[in-house]
């Protein structure tokens, strides 16, 4: 896609978020949208794959750091939303000539297009005279539910781009250097003089904007400068952390050029489940079983917990089925607050009964004085 088509369009509109979102509201409307739109779920409908196109496009600008950037300060240059330049052909050049040299691939970029007006030339910020942030990188971890609740230390594996082992970075053969570009004269951009209403300058068509001219390119980045880098470190997750959460961690991202910061990681994390525990938001639940007995006359029962071993409940006589009850402190634990531990009981009925229980139920049912419990069922079926 050219810079000008990219321009044209409102990527926030199309996300249904507000320009301030945050990365992880962008993440959320973009995978609901993707599962409504994706082609496999409207076969019959070619309008879908056209929306699903459309999202995927403004979830690639606006989930990349340096992409939502640029595209904000085009925003706001002129005025809100996707735009549309006037055609030529009254008295003027046609405005979308300057954006002619500018490919989809990547080579210029609208920092490039208005690095001027923002006080600082675009090529220093993209064309590796200046410092450059270095890109943000996604990993994936999953912990035992122990360990989700109490914080744990991993080891992460993460690739990214970094300069090339070779060249280190200049995109020179090894032994060779880079020469500074006569056009340009190292700055990386040339004045156009479009004609219009404002002169605007653009990134140099020798060097793309890289100030300097490769003429013998390293065979191991082809004369691009960079490569991919894979390392492994150890991430701290913090306490408390649930199943599907995004973990940011500044600075331990791709790294920076010419001087730049390094970029954040963020770490989508996974929450294996629990035989016995489950979690409902700072709470801990368990389900555990009763006998008949216990829930018709009453009893002290033993509950496990995740830590400081089991604490003792007081079921009182006539507990229903499922009734859940509350022991304090013995859930998540956070900065401020503790949860509870959730325990629901599950009355069991015995499968198989000797003659003599048999007789004792007997007896029981027929000297207990109670209400059909379904007789307010059936009088309300007629």
């Amino acid at each position: 896609m050219g810079t000008k088509d990219w321009l044209e369009k409102d990527y926030y509109k199309v996300l249904g978020v507000s320009a301030d979102a945050k990365p992880e509201e962008i993440k959320k409307s973009f995978r609901k949208l993707a599962r409504q739109f994706h082609p496999d779920q409207n076969k019959q409908n070619p309008e879908a794959e056209e929306k699903f196109k459309e999202i995927s496009e403004a979830n690639d600008v606006l989930s990349d750091v340096d992409k939502r950037k640029e595209y904000d300060e085009a925003r706001s240059l002129f005025g809100g939303g996707g735009f549309r330049f006037p055609r030529g052909g009254q008295g003027g050049a046609n405005p979308e000539d300057m954006f002619s040299g500018f490919s989809s691939s990547g080579d210029a970029n609208l920092s490039d297009l208005f690095g001027g007006m923002f006080g600082g030339g675009g090529a220093q910020r993209r064309g590796g005279r200046g410092p450059r942030r270095g890109a943000d990188i996604e990993g994936e971890v999953t912990l035992d539910f122990a360990d989700a609740l109490a914080g744990a230390t991993v080891s992460l594996q993460t690739s990214s781009d970094t300069a090339c082992g070779s060249c280190r970075g200049t995109g020179a053969r090894a032994g060779t250097q880079p020469t500074v570009c006569r056009a340009c004269q190292g700055s990386g951009m040339q004045a156009s003089a479009s004609g219009g209403v404002f002169a605007v300058t653009e990134p140099c068509r020798e060097c793309r904007g890289r100030g300097m001219i490769v003429t013998d390119p390293c065979p191991v980045c082809g004369g691009s400068g960079r490569g991919r880098a894979t390392r492994t470190m150890q991430v701290r997750i913090p306490a408390g952390v649930t199943d599907g959460q995004r973990i940011r961690i500044k600075g331990k991202g791709g790294p920076g050029q010419n001087s730049g910061a390094s970029g954040d990681l963020y770490v989508l994390v996974h929450v294996r489940a629990h035989k016995l525990f489950g979690r409902k938001g700072e709470h801990i639940t368990i389900t555990v079983p009763v006998t008949f007995a216990e829930a018709a006359l009453g009893a002290e029962i033993s509950i496990p917990t995740l830590d400081d071993g089991p604490v003792r409940l007081k079921v009182p006589a006539g507990t229903p089925n499922g009734r859940t009850f509350r022991v304090r402190g013995r859930g998540v634990k956070g900065k401020t607050s503790t949860g509870d531990l959730l325990v629901s009981v599950e009355v069991q009925v015995p499968k198989q009964l000797s003659e003599e229980a048999k007789a004792a139920l007997l007896t029981y049912a027929a000297q207990v004085s109670e209400a059909d419990p379904r007789a307010e069922l059936l009088g309300g079926s007629t």
